[in-house]
C-alpha cells in the first residue's frame, strides 16, 4: 500500500481532488435535501391560511434548493470533463465496474433534467410558492400555460424516479465497497488522505453502460413525454356549452380573473364561456348581455386544484355561473346593471365598460372587482394573509353583428 500526496485542487489518475470532492458532496446535500422537501410539500394540507402559508414555504424551499442543485450539477458535469478519472478500485470485476459506470450515467443525466423539468413547470405556472431569489420567476420562451406546465411536471415526475433509483445504487454500492470489499472507494471521497493499492488499474472506457443508460433515458423520457401530453389534454379542457344565438357574435375574448395569494397576484381565465349580446345605440336600455361560463374551464397557475374546490368555485357542485342585466351608458362609458349568478349566491353587480364602434364590429373592454366573501367563498381564510379579499375580473372581447 501506499500514501500518495493528495491532489489539491484537480484530479490525478489515483485520487480525486478536492473541487471534485467538494463538488460530490454539496451536490450530495442539496439532492438529499430537496426529495424529502418535495415529499413533505406534497402531503402537507392547505385548509388554512395558515397551513397554505406553510405549504408554499416548503415548496419555494424545494424549488430553491432544485435550482441550486441544477447549478452545482452542471459545474459539477462541466468539471468532470476537464479532469482525468481516478482509477478503479474494481477493475478485477468488470461487471460490476460497468454497472458503476451505467449508475454514474443516469446521476449525471438526473442531476440536470430533474430540476430542469422542474424549473420549466414552475415557470409555466403562475402562483404559488416562488423560488426565492431576485432574478424572476418565468423563463425566456416558457409561456405561461397550465398545459405546458403539467408537461414539464410529467418529466419532472418520472426523472425523479430514476434518479431516486440512482442515488440509492450509487449509495448502495458506496457502502459494499466500504463494509463488504473493505476498499477505499469512499474514503478516497473524504476530506484528506487515504492509502491506496500501488497496482491501481486506469479507467477503461466502454460504450455499454453508457448506451444502457441511453436505453434508459429513451424509456424515461419517452413515458413521460406520454404522460405529459396526456396531462396537457386534461389541463387544457375542451369547450362544453352549447353555441348562443346572439345578435352580436363574439369573434374573439378572454374572460379573466387575478387573485392575491401569499402577497403575489395570480391570474387565469376561463376558456369556456357564451355571450347572448343585443346593442343598439338609440334605444333604452341599449341593450341586454347574457353570459354563461364553464367553471371547471377555470386555469389558474399553480393554485387551479385549490381554485376548483369546494372551498371557492365548488366546480363539481356549481357547473356554471351566469352574468346578466341590460347595458346601460354610463358617463362616457356604458355599464351592465346585472347579476352574477356563482357558486349558489345572487348578488347584483355593475360591470363598467369601455366600447369602440366601427360599422358591424365592436370592442369592449371591462373591469370589475368582486370580493370572494359576497358568494361565501374561503371561509376557512378568514384574513388577506393567504388569499386575499378582492377578486378582479377583467373582460375584453370583439364582436360581429351577426347577418340579418
Amino acid at each position: 500500500m501506499a500514501t500518495l500526496p493528495a491532489p489539491r485542487f484537480a484530479n490525478t489518475t489515483a485520487r480525486y481532488g478536492g473541487v471534485a470532492k467538494t463538488f460530490h458532496w454539496l451536490t450530495a446535500l442539496l439532492v438529499l435535501t430537496a426529495f424529502p422537501l418535495g415529499l413533505i410539500a406534497n402531503d402537507l394540507p392547505y385548509d388554512t391560511s395558515a397551513a397554505l402559508a406553510a405549504k408554499a414555504t416548503m415548496f419555494s424551499m424545494h424549488k430553491t434548493v432544485g435550482v441550486m442543485a441544477f447549478a452545482v450539477g452542471l459545474a459539477r458535469i462541466a468539471w468532470a470533463f476537464t479532469q482525468p478519472r481516478p482509477a478503479l478500485l474494481n477493475a478485477h470485476k468488470p461487471a460490476e465496474a460497468r454497472l458503476a459506470d451505467l449508475v454514474h450515467w443516469l446521476l449525471y443525466s438526473s442531476l440536470v433534467i430533474v430540476p430542469l423539468s422542474g424549473w420549466l413547470g414552475h415557470a409555466a405556472s403562475s402562483g404559488f410558492a416562488p423560488i426565492w431569489w431576485p432574478f424572476g420567476q418565468t423563463l425566456p420562451f416558457v409561456p405561461q400555460s397550465d398545459a405546458v406546465a403539467a408537461f414539464f411536471g410529467a418529466w419532472h415526475w418520472v426523472f425523479t424516479k430514476v434518479l431516486g433509483l440512482s442515488v440509492i445504487l450509487h449509495i448502495a454500492g458506496a457502502i459494499k465497497h466500504h463494509v463488504i470489499d473493505k476498499d477505499a472507494t469512499l474514503r478516497r471521497m473524504l476530506p484528506g488522505v487515504c492509502e491506496l493499492p500501488q497496482d491501481l488499474q486506469s479507467v477503461l472506457l466502454t460504450r455499454g453502460p453508457l448506451l444502457a443508460a441511453a436505453a434508459i433515458w429513451a424509456v424515461a423520457l419517452t413515458g413521460g413525454t406520454i404522460m405529459g401530453l396526456l396531462q396537457s389534454d386534461a389541463a387544457a379542457p375542451a369547450p362544453e356549452l352549447a353555441a348562443v344565438q346572439s345578435e352580436w357574435v363574439v369573434q374573439d375574448g378572454a374572460l379573466s380573473i387575478t387573485v392575491q395569494q401569499l402577497g403575489t397576484a395570480v391570474t387565469g381565465q376561463f376558456a369556456d364561456w357564451t355571450a347572448d349580446i343585443t346593442f343598439d345605440p338609440d334605444a333604452n336600455p341599449l341593450g341586454q348581455v347574457a353570459v354563461t361560463i364553464a367553471i371547471a374551464s377555470l386555469s389558474l397557475g399553480g393554485v387551479t386544484p385549490q381554485a376548483l374546490e369546494p372551498e371557492f368555485f365548488n366546480a363539481a357542485a356549481f357547473q356554471t355561473a351566469t352574468f346578466s342585466g341590460p347595458i346601460i351608458a354610463d358617463g362616457d362609458a356604458y355599464a351592465v346593471d346585472g347579476t352574477l349568478i356563482l357558486v349558489g349566491q345572487s348578488l347584483p353587480v355593475r360591470l363598467p365598460f369601455t366600447l369602440e364602434l366601427a360599422g358591424d364590429r365592436a370592442t369592449a373592454t371591462g373591469q370589475v372587482t368582486l370580493d370572494r366573501r359576497d358568494f361565501g367563498m374561503g371561509p376557512s381564510y378568514p384574513d388577506e394573509s393567504g388569499v386575499g379579499f378582492s377578486v378582479v375580473v377583467d373582460m375584453t372581447l370583439t364582436a360581429q353583428r351577426a347577418s340579418q
